[in-house]
């Protein structure tokens, strides 16, 4: 053993009681840090691979992100131009030659498309109303751009055909209806159609303002609803490749005019409080690990104070600067390691007894318990800021040592 080293692992072992304390401060650091991670991350996942697997890739809406330009403000666009009184135009909202452009959409490598009406109706069943969105769908293009055939707890789709007027309820609504398989349901559309129309299917995608908010039925059933013949007002795309949802969004928005969001663009508040929660997260261990640092910047200038003394007599056999600065900075390093090591498992049970913990919860996903997400970068994090606050409080005080004068302390000795 290097002499340096076994210097440091001395002093540490005379002060056990506030080596203790120090290892139990990085260790608590970096385990909660772990779990913390495991517990956040996990809902993180959870949720964006749901999104992924229920939602589409990319919706094409019957609407545009800005106002059309008037024609004066076109042809003088730096004139000393007002328009009062502007009112617009009135014209049947929908998606014109949709069928050109899901066929064009279709033809296009890793792409697929399905067209989509949607519209808000009032369900009946009884003495009980309720309000929810009707999805009109196409079942044989739906099963391309959605699991929501793979979703369904009752019932299959292929009953949308088969039945003169089938609907398919989410979970939380059918429970709000109070409707089970094979009812007769009122569905009145803001147009004052109304249909008598049958369950013939349940799903539950464990996203609750689907489950609790929408329901399905054939694409021509709900413009017969919505009093909307051959009109589309939205077109759903699945892409094989997630990760081009944003430019594939914004080519198809620059191509045909119509708005286009990709599933981030959608969720993107809901994405904005995952950023809020990493950071509230980062921040608390962090705080943590920083109190941890302190207690080992006290040892480390305790145990010089101390030993000024010895390390006169070091120097004066011909240690340098660079080595008593290396004894006090291996003793930081040990116990950041030390620590490090402890926390690592200390974040591996507390992540394990997060598992086992069972609840239920309606939120913003159904929920029994807590989703976690096991990675090792958790404990590369960790483990690194842990050694690095420790090396550098342990060097502040090291500095100083190294800057002792031997024949001063000898003679204040004397």
């Amino acid at each position: 053993m290097p002499l340096t080293l076994d210097i440091a692992l001395t002093h540490l072992k005379n002060r056990k009681r506030q080596t203790l304390v120090s290892v139990l401060g990085v260790a608590m650091g970096v385990g909660f840090f772990i779990a913390m991670a495991a517990m956040m991350q996990g809902f993180q996942h959870y949720f964006v691979a749901k999104v992924i697997d229920v939602w589409p890739h990319v919706v094409i809406k019957d609407e545009y992100r800005s106002a059309p330009v008037q024609p004066a403000q076109r042809l003088y666009p730096e004139g000393a131009v007002k328009l009062r009184g502007l009112k617009p135009r009135e014209e049947l909202r929908g998606i014109r030659d949709v069928k050109t452009i899901i066929a064009e959409l279709n033809r296009r490598e890793g792409m697929v498309a399905a067209p989509t009406l949607r519209g808000q109706v009032f369900l009946r069943y009884g003495v009980k109303d309720f309000s929810c969105t009707l999805v009109g769908i196409d079942p044989q293009q739906e099963r391309r751009v959605s699991n929501l055939e793979h979703d369904l707890i009752a019932g299959n789709l292929n009953a949308l055909y088969t039945n003169a007027n089938g609907i398919i309820l989410g979970e939380g609504v059918a429970k709000r209806v109070g409707a089970e398989m094979g009812n007769l349901l009122s569905v009145i559309s803001p147009a004052g159609v109304i249909l008598k129309m049958k369950v013939v299917g349940i799903f539950r995608t464990g996203i609750t303002v689907i489950d609790n908010f929408e329901s399905y039925a054939l694409l021509k059933k709900a413009q017969i609803l919505q009093n909307r013949p051959n009109v589309i007002n939205q077109v759903r795309i699945r892409l094989d490749d997630v990760n081009l949802a944003d430019t594939t969004a914004a080519a198809i928005e620059g191509r045909y005019g119509y708005r286009s969001e990709a599933w981030k663009e959608t969720y993107q508040n809901i994405m904005g409080i995952f950023v809020i929660q990493n950071g509230v997260m980062y921040s608390t261990v962090s705080a943590i690990l920083i109190v941890a640092a302190f207690g080992i910047f006290n040892i480390i200038s305790t145990v010089i104070h101390e030993k000024t003394r010895d390390i006169a007599i070091l120097k004066s056999m011909g240690f340098g600067e660079g080595d008593i600065r290396h004894i006090f900075v291996l003793e930081g390093l040990a116990v950041g390691m030390i620590g490090t090591l402890a926390g690592w498992l200390l974040g591996y049970g507390l992540t394990r007894l997060l598992g086992l913990v069972r609840f239920n919860i309606e939120g913003l996903i159904s929920a029994q318990g807590f989703f976690l997400h096991y990675s090792p970068w958790h404990y590369l994090i960790a483990g690194s800021f842990a050694v690095v606050s420790a090396v550098f409080a342990a060097y502040l005080p090291a500095r100083k040592a190294a800057r002792l004068n031997p024949v001063e302390i000898i003679r204040g000795a004397a």
